[in-house]
C-alpha cells in the first residue's frame, strides 16, 4: 500500500499525538467525514496504533516527529554537508539499503543518504526483515564508494559504524549502550538498533557500500520480534528520571555528522584508529556464547576482536579461536 496524499495530510494533522475532530479533519482535507475514517482506520497497515473517541475525534496513540530535509540540514555541521552528494527521504519504501543497491547500480554518487519514514520490506541481517513502523524510529541508508583495495579492505566498517552510532548516542547522553559483534547496538542486553552493509565491486578494485542502520526510538509493546528488543522511549536517563522524547531530525542530523567522516576516512585510516574505542563497548567480552556458522556452534567465552575485527572464543579446551562472521547467541540477563 503506498501512502497517499491525502494520507499524509491526515497523518501531519495528527502528528501531534492530540485529538481531531472528524468533521474538522475533513474541512480542512476537503473530503467526506467517511473518507476521513477511512483513511484513518488505514493508518494500522503503516504500524500505527490510533484511538476514536465519540465527542473528541481521532488521535494518534503516540505522537509523531516527522522527518524534514530543512530540520536535518540545519543540524549538519559544514564538513558532513560537503560529503553529502543527495539526501532523500521517503515516505515509504520498500527498504532503503534496496533503495541505494538499485541506485548504486544506476551509477549514483558516493554520499547519497536515503531516510524512510516506513519501510515495507525492511532488511536485517541473514534475510531477516527490520519491523518498520511509521514515523517512528530512524531507517538510514549511506552510498559510499571506496576506490581502492576491493570489497576485503573494508571488512572491518561495521565495528566502525558501530562506534559512530555510539558516539551519536553519547552526545545525546543515552549512557549504558555498547556494541554486540558485529553490528548490534545493545542496551541491557536488548537490542535497539542494527547495522547491515551491502558491498559490491571488484575484488582488488573500486567498490560500493550501501551502509544501513536501523535505530529504534519507540516501538509499540504488541511488537512481534523474534529477540530481546529496546527502544530509546524506554531507557531513562543516568539519573534515573523519564527521558525527554528526541527529535528524530536532530538524531538524523547528529548521526549524518558521526557516520560520514569516519566513512569517508576508512579507507585511509581503516579499523586500526577504532579498535580501542570498539573494544570499551564491546558488552559481550568475557561473557559465555555461542556462534552459529551455518549448521555449526562454537561454544566458548568471548575474548573480544583481534587486529583485524574478527571475533575471538576461548573454547571449552582453552584455545582461542578467531571468527570472521557468524550469529552470536548470548544470555541477555548475564549482561
Amino acid at each position: 500500500m503506498l501512502i497517499s496524499d491525502t494520507q499524509k495530510k491526515v497523518l501531519t494533522l495528527l502528528a501531534d499525538g492530540e485529538f481531531h475532530s472528524g468533521t474538522a479533519l475533513a474541512d480542512t482535507l476537503g473530503i467526506s467525514r467517511s473518507a476521513v475514517w477511512k483513511q484513518i482506520t488505514g493508518l494500522s497497515l503503516l504500524g500505527l496504533q490510533h484511538s476514536a473517541v465519540s465527542g473528541k475525534g481521532y488521535r494518534l496513540n503516540n505522537a509523531l516527529d516527522l522527518l524534514e530535509h530543512a530540520k536535518i540540514d540545519a543540524g549538519l555541521n559544514a564538513e558532513t554537508r560537503a560529503l553529502i552528494s543527495l539526501l532523500e527521504i521517503h515516505d515509504q519504501i520498500d527498504s532503503t539499503n534496496s533503495h541505494l543497491v538499485e541506485r548504486s547500480q544506476q551509477r549514483a554518487e558516493s554520499g547519497t543518504i536515503c531516510f524512510a519514514e516506513h519501510q515495507t520490506a525492511g532488511k536485517g541481517r541473514r534475510g531477516r526483515q527490520w519491523v518498520s513502523p511509521f514515523g517512528s524510529n530512524i531507517y538510514l541508508s549511506i552510498l559510499w564508494r571506496f576506490e581502492k583495495h576491493g570489497p576485503a579492505a573494508i571488512a572491518g566498517l561495521s565495528l566502525v559504524i558501530g562506534v559512530a552510532v555510539i558516539r551519536t548516542l553519547k552526545q545525546h547522553k543515552i549512557d549504558n549502550i555498547g556494541l554486540k559483534w558485529p553490528n548490534d547496538i545493545i542496551s541491557e542486553g536488548k537490542k535497539l538498533g542494527g547495522i547491515l552493509i551491502e558491498v559490491s565491486g571488484e575484488t582488488e578494485g573500486p567498490c560500493s557500500a550501501v551502509i544501513g542502520l536501523g535505530l529504534n526510538l519507540f516501538l509499540p509493546e504488541t511488537t512481534d520480534i523474534n529477540q530481546a528488543w529496546t527502544d530509546l522511549s524506554k531507557m531513562n536517563s543516568t539519573d534515573g528520571k523519564e527521558r525527554q522524547p528526541l527529535c528524530r531530525n536532530d538524531l538524523a542530523a547528529t548521526l549524518l555528522n558521526h557516520l560520514l567522516p569516519v566513512i569517508a576516512e576508512f579507507e585511509t585510516v581503516g579499523l586500526k584508529a577504532y579498535l580501542d574505542e570498539w573494544r570499551s563497548y564491546d558488552c559481550l567480552k568475557d561473557k559465555a556464547a555461542t556462534l552459529f556458522i551455518a549448521r555449526q556452534q562454537f561454544d566458548g567465552i568471548v575474548a573480544g576482536i583481534d587486529n583485524n575485527g574478527q571475533l575471538l572464543i576461548k573454547r571449552p579446551d582453552g584455545t582461542i579461536q578467531a571468527f570472521a562472521s557468524g550469529e552470536i547467541s548470548f544470555n541477555p540477563s548475564a549482561l
